[in-house]
């Protein structure tokens, strides 16, 4: 679920107060006590909205689960709230990418802005992701000329010298970019110079 919101603090009264908030504004969220319970789930689905950790805790801490997310490629944002004594640790976390920090006791306004701005990020992402596998669909109809084309036009070639580059007339480079245009669907060189350097296999 891409919307759901983890928490992981080991106070009690925190995670069902968290919970409590969340359930009120039809948030799904659920909580856990440390940080191998919620690696015993989360090594399931790999997925969610944030995770709203704590950063001292018994045992594994937040800054060692952030470690291991990081290791393991996780996307998932994550909000750090943390005690007053905790506040260097804090700022720890968000240098190594943790996406805000929230002082405890929590301001409920601000922590749900910072949900929703991570929901957004989420849609983006998700949307980026459609695109791409459509982009990879339509490069994958391109010809080998036109792909050896399509290459030289986002390394900043102009038609002139990828005729040179190729050995052919400017007139036929011409016609291979007028196909490339319509397979991809842009008539903007700059779409199709994006589309090419975000492709994996033209690098």
């Amino acid at each position: 679920m891409d919307e759901l919101v983890y928490i992981v603090d080991d106070d009690e009264a925190i995670r069902r107060s968290l919970l409590f908030l969340m359930k009120s504004q039809s948030i799904p969220a659920q909580a856990y006590a440390n940080v191998n319970e919620f690696l015993a789930h989360y090594e399931h689905c790999k997925s969610g909205c944030c995770l709203l950790l704590d950063v001292r805790m018994p045992g594994l801490s937040g800054l060692d689960l952030q470690t291991l997310l990081k290791q393991q490629g996780s996307l998932l944002p994550i909000i750090i709230i943390s005690g007053h004594g905790d506040i260097p640790m804090a700022v720890e976390a968000v240098k190594a990418g943790a996406v805000n920090f929230l002082e405890k006791p929590l301001n409920t306004q601000v922590l749900l802005q910072e949900i929703v701005i991570c929901q957004e990020r989420n849609k983006q992402r998700s949307q980026q992701k459609q695109q791409q596998v459509v982009e990879q669909s339509q490069l994958a109809t391109l010809t080998r000329r036109e792909r050896q084309i399509a290459i030289l036009l986002a390394q900043g070639k102009k038609n002139k010298e990828i005729a040179e580059h190729l050995s052919i007339c400017s007139r036929t480079v011409e016609g291979h970019r007028a196909k490339i245009r319509c397979k991809l669907q842009t008539h903007c060189l700059a779409d199709i110079i994006r589309i090419v350097q975000n492709w994996t296999e033209f690098k």
